[in-house]
């Protein structure tokens, strides 16, 4: 049985991901839609498959769906680390920032994703 987080952890992540990455000086902590984390997290337990199919869902949903105003992508790449960790995997990730442009513009397949998030190398993202 998986471990899942909860809207409150992705909040938080967001949170403290904008105190300590600061990309941007207007970066700022609001939520935009709290209804969009919990249809995205109910979207992830009712995935079919393992840790990794679920992790796409949490990945592709905080970055696309835009559930704050800042710094989904980081929140994005946080929470699916936390979500994998807290299910007793030790990611292996190659965190490259262009990657996450392309997850948001459905550059790359769910197969692709998921390859990526076990350890595996993505090909490069281009417009």
């Amino acid at each position: 049985m998986a471990n899942y987080l909860t809207p409150e952890e992705i909040i938080a992540i967001n949170k403290e991901t904008l105190a300590e990455i600061k990309a941007k000086k207007a970066d700022s902590f609001k939520v935009l839609s709290s209804m969009k984390i919990s249809k995205l997290l109910e979207a992830v337990e009712a995935k079919t498959g393992n840790i990794y199919d679920k992790a796409v869902v949490l990945l592709k949903g905080l970055v696309q769906e835009h559930p704050f105003a800042s710094g989904n992508r980081r929140t994005a790449m946080l929470a699916v680390i936390r979500f994998l960790r807290f299910n007793c995997i030790e990611p292996k990730i190659k965190e490259e920032p262009k990657i996450l442009q392309g997850v948001r513009e459905n550059y790359y397949k769910d197969e692709e994703i998921k390859s990526w998030l076990q350890g595996g190398d993505m090909r490069e993202f281009k417009r």
